[in-house]
């Protein structure tokens, strides 16, 4: 680690530089900021990936379970199209990016939306979407030009953004300073509930300050069901060996589970966002047909099912046991206060016309 950060160390510090300038045009005004009539809720974070950014999403989505109508809003990436536009159940992974159609598969009455350019974005979805109470939204911590009403921060509890540097001399994406701008930082992937003693070193360690909230939040995994929707259980058990692949950027915490629940675990792992080409899966089905004799199945997350999609006759895994296993965030304490600050904040705003 400390080889790698000397000799990137001149690609970071450029990055660095232009950030610092970046982030100062903003602050000094010479670059405007538009905070949007509607309520906007962002989440983000200052690393490249893998803090668990759709689960917040879809956690503050269901604290506002009762605002409706509610708009989600995300880049979309990995998807093969442009421009603005609303996600359809129908729609492919390809169109719109795997997690946006994870999100509108989980909540059917929100209105999920694509797009890039974060402003112009919610500009489309007030007008598409008369009434709207809020928009919350997935990865726009970056989007200076977007001023948001409420901001949440994220970072993991195995790899917080103090103990980070700069990408490529780390993992970082942005400045450590501007996580003193969020309104709230979650430390996620708590694998138990922190005490008030660990709390409070955790918050003078990110050196929070006194306004800013800080919570923390742990990982929940649903019962393994089958991705084309057959009827019975899962099998679990030792007797029972399953082959995990996952294309998400820290598949650590869910290799953990898995391996909980099946007597042998092999993991094929891709990059985050890897859309399966057809030589990806036969080697998946090769690995499959080979891995281990008696009872076996294949596991992988809500996040890769969306991008395999339903798979037709004659693809390589079709007709094999894929299972899915689906994640949930939780507040480990204070939830209430945490829903008490998302509801607070769209509460007081009245309908958009």
């Amino acid at each position: 680690m400390l080889l790698r950060r000397l000799w990137t160390w001149p690609a970071t510090v450029v990055l660095g530089a232009v950030l610092h300038v970046r982030h100062a045009l903003y602050d000094r005004g010479l670059l405007k900021r538009v905070r949007p009539s509607v309520p906007t809720i962002a989440i983000g974070n200052l690393a490249l990936g893998g803090t668990g950014k759709t689960p917040m999403l879809e956690l503050v989505v269901r604290i506002l379970a009762d605002v409706r109508p509610l708009a989600t809003l995300s880049r979309g990436y990995g998807r093969r199209t442009s421009g603005i536009m609303e996600v359809r159940p129908s729609d492919s992974a390809e169109r719109t990016g795997d997690e946006p159609l994870q999100v509108k598969h989980h909540f059917a009455d929100v209105r999920v939306f694509v797009g890039a350019d974060r402003v112009e974005a919610i500009a489309h979805i007030v007008r598409a979407v008369p009434g709207v109470r809020a928009v919350v939204l997935d990865d726009a911590l970056q989007h200076r030009h977007l001023d948001p009403g409420l901001s949440i921060l994220l970072t993991t509890w195995q790899r917080p953004f103090d103990s980070d540097a700069l990408f490529p001399a780390g993992k970082l994406r942005d400045l450590r300073s501007r996580a003193h701008k969020a309104d709230v930082v979650v430390v996620t992937k708590c694998p138990d509930e922190p005490g008030g003693i660990v709390a409070a070193e955790q918050r003078r360690r990110l050196r929070l300050k006194e306004g800013q909230a800080l919570f923390f939040a742990g990982i929940t995994y649903a019962r393994p069901h089958w991705s084309d929707g057959r009827s019975g259980e899962v099998p679990t058990g030792a007797s029972v060996r399953a082959l995990l692949f996952t294309g998400i950027a820290d598949p650590g915490p869910l290799l953990t589970h898995v391996r909980s629940l099946w007597g042998r675990v092999d993991h094929r792992s891709f990059p985050d966002h890897h859309p399966y080409s057809t030589a990806d899966k036969r080697a998946l089905a090769g690995h499959f047909s080979t891995f281990a004799p008696g009872p076996k199945v294949l596991i992988t997350t809500e996040k890769d099912a969306a991008r395999l999609g339903p798979l037709p006759a004659g693809d390589p895994l079709y007709g094999l046991p894929i299972a899915v296993i689906g994640m949930q965030a939780f507040i480990h304490h204070e939830p209430e206060r945490f829903a008490a600050l998302i509801r607070d904040h769209v509460a007081p705003h009245p309908a958009h016309r």
